[in-house]
């Protein structure tokens, strides 16, 4: 299977999951938390997740799997080609909301993202990106990211980091305005797409960011994380993604 068929499979395996989702929606569901009591799961999480990995081990057998629930537990490397999966991005806005949640799948070849897919669950947005090909939403392609001034910026911060952060209160006060949509792989989407100028959260795993990673790589836009370092596929991390025009003077400002 060429690269083209791969992404084809993978954009059909995440519509499907889109499709379970909202059939899921309509019925009861159990919820639990992990981590905390804020760290919610739901039984739709683990089966979505359970649904990608029998169709990757059906269909690609060499691949491997890092989901979120639990698929990422033998993972030491990125060798190869590995999906790293976020079956529900956003469940708290999913149990709370029913809106901004996504599915998030980021294709890795060697450590390097090889496709990004982000599909909008009620809203039908399908963000995809293959490498040197470009970003797409619903097969309509998006442009490079354009310069602009730091005043004229959206940025996308957690409330809670801006309070613990003098830095970070300071380029609120030099921004258009801010956000914050309660899903990083929106949050990123949204970045590729110019909606928003940049991201910035201080605790976000793998499955959080890869998609949104591969997408912005095909926009010209930067991902490090907080201290300006190359993100971590294989642990926790800070994240700084944005316009590179932006990056420039937020990061600036940072240091």
């Amino acid at each position: 299977m060429n690269i083209h068929e791969l992404k084809d499979t993978a954009v059909r395996y995440v519509e499907e999951a889109g499709i379970y989702i909202k059939e899921e929606m309509k019925k009861s569901y159990h919820i639990d938390t992990k981590a905390n009591k804020n760290d919610l799961v739901t039984d739709v999480d683990k089966n979505v997740e359970l649904l990608f990995k029998e169709k990757i081990e059906h269909d690609f057998p060499e691949h491997r799997l890092m989901g979120e629930e639990g698929s990422f537990e033998d993972i030491k490397d990125l060798d190869g080609i590995v999906w790293i999966l976020d079956p529900i991005d956003g469940t708290m806005n999913f149990v709370h909301m029913s809106t901004n949640f996504a599915v998030s799948v980021g294709i890795f070849e060697n450590g390097k993202p090889l496709i990004g897919i982000i599909l909008d669950v009620m809203n039908g947005e399908l963000f995809v990106s293959l490498t040197g090909e470009g970003a797409y939403l619903n097969d309509k392609k998006l442009p490079l990211l354009e310069e602009k001034p730091l005043d004229e910026a959206i940025v996308s911060f957690n409330t809670g980091w801006v309070l613990k952060d003098e830095k970070l209160q300071h380029i609120v006060k030099q921004v258009r305005g801010t956000r914050s949509f309660g899903s990083a792989a929106l949050e990123l989407a949204y970045v590729a797409a110019g909606r928003l100028d940049a991201y910035i959260s201080m605790n976000l795993a793998p499955w959080d960011v890869a998609g949104g990673y591969a997408l912005l790589q095909e926009v010209g836009g930067i991902a490090t994380n907080y201290e300006g370092n190359k993100l971590s596929f294989l642990d926790k991390d800070t994240l700084f993604a944005a316009n590179p025009y932006i990056y420039r003077e937020i990061d600036a400002q940072l240091k």
